[in-house]
């Protein structure tokens, strides 16, 4: 009896130890083929670097001689404060320095905490398991502004060092303070990827914290990282779809930027297929009144980690969209230089609208002020209803500025308030015999220095050889409308 005792119990021991090796193997998932990845990023060809620091220096020369003084003559980055309002879309910071023109394009990753974030950097530049992780949670994990980008060995830089080095483009985000800086880290890894394109994690949007709990100005720095991304992913969840105050306040931002907005549901497998499509018509539901444009942004659907999609649900597509978004993040990089010069160029009109409409309520001030005025009550005037003094429509009809690139008037308002009208002088006085007019000079760079730039890049790439299939190699075209 005591034997048959015996072995029952070493039969049970036997089977409790195999379920716990299935329940071991089970705990693991099965990592995904990361094949497709190198290939639409084609991170495995041995091709030499774009030959880019020619274009480069031309194009910081054409900044520092053309745009930059107009800049600083009528304090273009005092109106920057006000550039959501002024001039929707992409903007420079109050002047470019040498590394925000030689930066690489910026991804930026927006959305509510625990959406998939930093999971889906950890998948994309294959950090799982690696000691530079980002750190991913069912909880609020990241709190910080991390900065993923190239180095020659892993190394992490703390915020303090990035804003101190001159070199790098965060520079300008010493202005918001050391309590941000604390909050702010950069990880340089040697990815073949992060030698094109610099990735941007943001803390995830809790609605029910206050900015003043963060302890910095935090929509004040997501407008900085904003004004500066090449491309925008903001990430929803499937069970995190409500709209609050921060997120409304987050899109309000993104307004004129909708061409580098993609939309991402991540976690799509974790749902069936009838739940999926009604996840997906809440999604745009809630994002309908935040985003109103004609066409919406591109909204991807997939699962954006290394681990295999859950079994039944449709691999086939959510594969197709990882491709899809990789092969917009490619176009990005591949377009980094015509993307940059046509940005640089954007900013230059900006800049001379600015010093035109100057300009001109500097010489309405000047026709208007007689020997008894009080020149504070008269620009007041002036300042109050620019329409009664035609100061915009001068700038339509004498110059070749579109209605739709004026500046929102109520910026000027502010912006002569901290910069009294007296302490610029006229256009036709900004000229010298060596160094010509400010104004002549911006306007060669818009219209024939940065095209003939962007030009030269067109030049320098091989047409596609096109097959006799499609040309019909001298062959008279054959009418494939008329029936035979």
């Amino acid at each position: 009896m005591k034997g048959l005792n015996l072995l029952c119990c070493c039969v049970a021991s036997l089977l409790l130890l195999s379920t716990a090796e299935e329940v071991e193997d089970a705990s693991e998932p099965t990592k995904r083929d990361r094949s497709h990845l190198e290939n639409t990023l084609k991170l495995n060809e041995e091709k030499p670097a774009d030959d880019v620091s020619g274009v480069l220096q031309r194009l910081r020369k054409i900044y520092h001689s053309s745009i930059k003084p107009l800049e600083h003559s009528y304090r273009y980055n005092e109106l920057r404060q006000h550039e959501i309002t002024a001039y929707p879309g992409r903007t420079l910071g109050s002047s470019a320095t040498d590394g925000e023109i030689t930066s690489k394009p910026m991804v930026l990753f927006l959305g509510p905490w625990s959406v998939g974030k930093s999971s889906m950097i950890n998948y994309l530049l294959g950090l799982d398991n690696t000691p530079y992780q980002l750190y991913t949670g069912a909880e609020p994990t990241t709190s910080e502004f991390t900065v993923i980008m190239h180095g020659p060995k892993l190394k992490t830089i703390e915020g303090i060092v990035m804003a101190a080095d001159s070199a790098r483009s965060f520079s300008p985000l010493e202005k918001f303070g050391q309590n941000f800086l604390e909050k702010l880290i950069g990880i340089e890894v040697p990815h073949k990827l992060l030698e094109r394109v610099t990735f941007v994690d943001t803390p995830g949007i809790i609605e029910n914290r206050k900015q003043q709990e963060r302890g910095y100005p935090f929509n004040d720095v997501c407008q900085w990282f904003i004004d500066r991304a090449d491309l925008i992913f903001v990430v929803f969840d499937p069970t995190k779809l409500d709209v609050g105050l921060e997120l409304e306040m987050l899109f309000r931002q993104l307004k004129g930027r909708e061409s580098q907005i993609r939309i991402i549901l991540n976690k799509a497998d974790s749902l069936a297929t009838q739940e999926l499509m009604r996840v997906y018509g809440a999604l745009f539901w809630s994002l309908a009144p935040l985003i109103n444009v004609t066409e919406p942004p591109r909204v991807y659907v997939s699962s954006f980690w290394p681990h295999d999609y859950h079994p039944e649900t449709h691999r086939d597509l959510f594969l197709k969209e990882e491709i899809s978004l990789l092969e917009d993040l490619n176009q990005v990089i591949e377009n980094r230089m015509e993307n940059k010069i046509a940005f640089i160029r954007q900013h230059a009109i900006r800049v001379r609208i600015h010093a035109l409409l100057v300009d001109r309520y500097l010489q309405t001030y000047k026709d208007k002020m007689t020997f008894f005025s009080d020149g504070e009550l008269v620009f007041r005037d002036i300042v109050e209803d620019p329409d009664r003094y035609f100061i915009f429509k001068s700038i339509l009809a004498k110059t070749n500025v579109s209605k739709f690139d004026l500046p929102n008037r109520e910026a000027y308002k502010d912006f002569f308030g901290i910069n009294p009208i007296t302490s610029f002088k006229l256009l036709s006085q900004q000229c010298s015999y060596m160094g010509g007019c400010f104004l002549e000079k911006i306007e060669k760079a818009i219209t024939r220095e940065l095209p003939d730039l962007l030009g030269s890049i067109g030049l320098g790439k091989k047409p596609n050889v096109l097959s006799c299939d499609v040309t019909g190699c001298g062959e008279t075209p054959k009418n494939r409308y008329r029936k035979p």
